[in-house]
């Protein structure tokens, strides 16, 4: 019997010494760090227990107001643009093209690039004295732009002329959160076109004959077979973007410098705002509570895109 029992705990046995390693560096910090969230946590340890009084805090909070706007600002514009840019470019790399090998490893260079070293590249780029965005801009016959030191909204910037100025709450992201937008797109689109990739590849052809031999072109073979077989990719896709993006952080404190937010705060995202509070200001409490109001948002989020999105989703 007890041999049985051996066996039976022996597949338990082997996956023990990897539970103790996660328990021990992804649960156990995580535990800690909540407890930390219901205290006045300061440098030199715990002062004194507030409850839900770090998560009471937060929600009167202009900064951090400002800065889940930000996110979100930065979520829209990241993930549908860059779904959509990777599907296209998918497509045409799906193609028999010359040199796509050499098209493919191009575009997926500055994945494995370092963040920082492309960060400051780009901060090159918009920087507006020296920058090639402006170079660009003046060679077209259009003024510069301040680029990364330009706090309005766009839709405030195309009612300047008018007098007119919207509140901030509806006036879209600052200039300066699109150029940052702009090179998180480009950043990560090749990552993004490789799974697009793999997800067409793996689309039997016999599908697209069937759709050729019903006379259906190509926008209706993509419509009525590429689509419905590519969601789980899509889904796949969405998902891990909006995650992602959710947790921006290096683009801001490398374009923006340490001080980041440029002048009004327009840059400052939820977790560069979690750092300048634990690693600026030392209120390491109310930083884990920024924290976890994160992991809510972003667990609320994926819950509502699985239950709204995956109902679209073919597996078969």
């Amino acid at each position: 019997m007890n041999k049985g029992l051996f066996h039976k705990a022996k597949p338990w046995l082997f996956l023990l010494p990897v539970a103790a390693i996660v328990a021990a560096f992804r649960f156990a910090p995580m535990l800690y760090a909540l407890t930390m969230s219901f205290y006045d946590w300061g440098l030199a340890g715990a002062q004194r227990f507030l409850g839900l009084g770090n998560y009471a805090a937060l929600l009167r909070d202009e900064r951090f107001g400002q800065a889940l706007l930000n996110t979100v600002h930065y979520v829209i514009g990241v993930v549908p643009t860059g779904l959509f840019l990777a599907l296209f470019i998918a497509l045409l790399l799906n193609q028999k093209v010359r040199a796509r090998g050499l098209f493919r490893t191009a575009y997926f260079l500055p994945v494995i690039t370092s963040t920082v070293a492309i960060s400051l590249v780009w901060k090159w780029i918009f920087n507006p004295r020296i920058g090639l965005a402006n170079q660009l801009l003046q060679g077209l016959g259009l003024p510069a732009s301040p680029w990364l030191d330009e706090s309005r909204g766009l839709l405030n910037l195309l009612l300047a002329p008018t007098g007119a100025e919207l509140p901030r709450l509806l006036a879209g992201p600052s200039l300066a959160m699109c150029a940052i937008i702009i090179m998180s797109v480009w950043h990560h689109l090749g990552y993004n076109v490789l799974i697009f990739l793999a997800g067409l590849q793996s689309i039997p052809q016999y599908y697209y004959e069937a759709a050729s031999l019903d006379g259906a072109g190509r926008w209706q073979s993509f419509r009525h077979v590429t689509w419905p077989l590519l969601s789980p990719t899509t889904f796949y896709v969405l998902l891990m973007t909006s995650i992602t993006s959710f947790q921006m952080f290096i683009q801001v404190y490398t374009m923006e410098g340490p001080t980041g937010g440029n002048p009004q705060g327009t840059t400052r995202t939820l977790v560069y705002y979690l750092y300048e509070k634990g690693f600026a200001e030392w209120e390491m409490g109310y930083a884990n509570a920024i924290a976890f109001a994160l992991f809510l948002i972003i667990l609320a989020l994926t819950l509502v895109q699985r239950r709204v999105v995956e109902k679209r989703v073919h597996y078969q």
